[in-house]
Order: structure tokens, then sequence, then C-alpha cells
């Protein structure tokens, strides 16, 4: 090979490895421009308290279980103060049908007998632990109670359409000091929703509701809701209908059109008494979707659907 050929060999060599370089250049600053975009709701919402209602089959998938997992244990680490509401129906339904017992439903609600509420409650138990391991070996602090410890959930039975339903709990008390205590001790606080009536017998309680609960207690920043939509539409048969971000006027005028059913009724009226009572934006978001959480609250378009005061600033979805 002449001289010229090697020149021409060299600057081929050379510009594809400019070339290489440029596209490692783009993906840093592309990387670089997501935490940039994240800057200012880090900054907005460090040391604030998020309460994350994790269910789902963002619970049943390994992978999207060790997703949720990270993305909150991310939080913790940026500055947030999270804390993990969880529930288990699914896992609670299987190890019932294990002991050849059947689940039973009446308007949505399980009926909970005391061999039920039994088994509910290991399970729960064992979940929340499993929940611990996973925040713990990611290098954070967890600590996994349930509604009982502290007396933190205090419940009377709960009635479906004037039906017993066993052992279902409405919530009628909130006492947050356990959760404030493993706050200010930096751990991330992982509860089941399992609660005490005023003679000490042990409820189950829907675990929105547990959630919801606990978010107004606390005075939270933010509720967040992992579910197995991709979050609120005003016709769920219009799948271009997705609401991106709507206040809580607008959220009573949509529950009055009778449009909204199902699972996402019960969820939006205690979306609505969370926004009254002192939360600052409530957010519904699809589990099944890798790092929801964080695409949602830090990022200016988000995912899911945000709910806010009436009187609350536009800062997402703009």
């Amino acid at each position: 090979m002449g001289l010229k050929g090697w020149d021409c060999f060299v600057d081929r060599e050379n510009k594809e490895e400019g070339t290489i370089m440029r596209e490692d250049t783009e993906k840093y600053l592309e990387k670089a421009a997501v935490l940039v975009e994240a800057l200012p709701y880090i900054q907005r919402f460090n040391r604030k308290i998020i309460v994350v209602k994790y269910g789902g089959s963002a619970m049943v998938d390994e992978t999207l279980k060790r997703s949720v997992i990270s993305d909150v244990t991310l939080l913790k680490l940026v500055g947030f103060k999270p804390i993990i509401v969880h529930g288990g129906g699914k896992e609670i339904s299987k190890w019932v049908g294990k002991v050849g017992m059947e689940p039973r439903f009446v308007n949505g609600l399980r009926v909970t007998d005391e061999d039920t509420m039994e088994i509910a409650e290991m399970v729960l138990g064992r979940v929340n632990k499993g929940l611990v391991t996973m925040v713990q070996e990611l290098g954070v602090k967890a600590v996994g109670i349930s509604g009982k410890d502290g007396g933190l959930l205090k419940v009377e039975k709960k009635y479906a359409d004037g039906e017993d339903i066993g052992y279902v709990g409405e919530i009628t008390e909130v006492e947050p000091k356990i959760l404030y205590d493993l706050l200010e001790k930096d751990f991330l606080p992982i509860v089941c929703p399992v609660g005490l009536d005023k003679d000490f017998h042990t409820y189950n309680i829907n675990a929105d509701d547990a959630a919801c609960a606990i978010a107004r207690a606390v005075k939270a920043e933010k509720l967040a809701f992992l579910t197995d939509i991709e979050g609120l539409y005003r016709d769920f048969e219009d799948k271009d209908s997705l609401i991106s971000e709507i206040t809580v006027s607008e959220a009573k005028a949509l529950l009055a059109t009778g449009t909204i059913g199902g699972g996402m009724l019960p969820k939006l009226e205690n979306c609505i008494d969370a926004i009254e009572a002192g939360v600052s934006r409530v957010h519904i978001m699809d589990g099944r979707i890798m790092h929801s959480i964080l695409l949602e609250v830090f990022s200016n378009q988000g995912i899911g659907t945000a709910i806010v005061g009436d009187t609350e600033e536009k800062f997402y979805h703009e």
C-alpha cells in the first residue's frame, strides 16, 4: 500500500471513530437533559412526603416489582420521604385457593371470614417483608409495619350495601406518629393494610383506602397510585381521551356525568378526598410501564393523570 492509500485508510478510521464519538456524546447529552429536566422537581419536592400505593400487576411480575422498588428507592436517595402502602389481593386469592377455600366478593370487596383474615394477614406480612428486603438490597433502610403497629390504622366494620362481608375495615382514624418517627430516623416505611377496631379485632383494609387515609394524615405532597390502566379517561372506550391533568372541580364534574365506573370510581373519589384534605397532587399511573413513577414525577409531560387542587399552579404536563 502506498502512502496515499495509507492516508485514506487512516482518514476513514478517524471518520468512523469520530462518528462513534459523536453518537456517544449524543447519548450522554440525552442523559444530561433528563437530569436537567428532573432538577426543578427534585428541588421543589425535596424533603416532602410522597405516599405510593403499590398494587396490581406491578406486584406480581418480578421485573416490574424490582423496577417499582428501585424507583421508590431513588426518590428516597434524591431527597423525597416516600411511604409505600401495598396491597396483595392476588396473592391472598392464590393462598386462599391453595388451602381449598373459594374467594368470594360482594360489590368488589372480598368477603373476609375469620379463616380468610388469618390467611390475609400472613400473606400481607410475607409480601411486606419481601419488599423490605428488596429496598435494603439497594442500600436504603426500610421498616415494614401494618396498620396495627403504633395504632396507625383504627377501623370499624365495613358493610357492602348493608351486607356483612366479615373482617373488612373502614378506617376511622389514623395515628401517624410511627410514620413520622420512622421518616425522622431516615427509614422508608412500608405499610400493609391491616388495622384494629376498638375491641382490638383485626380487619383487612382496602389498600387504596389505606393509602389515601395515610396521605391525608401526613399531609403528603404527593399520592401516587400504581394501577393496571394508563390513567383517567374521559371515555374509557376511547384510548385517545386520556386526561393528563385535571383539577378537583373538573374531576367532580366528570364524576357527575356518570361515565366513570368500575374500580376507577372509588379511586377517583379517594383522590378528590385526598386533595381536599391537603395532599398537593395525586397521580394515577400505569404500574405495568417500567419506571412509570419516575416518568410521571420527574418529567414535564408525565405518562399518567395528575389530579390537583383548584388553586394549584400548573407544574406538570405543560
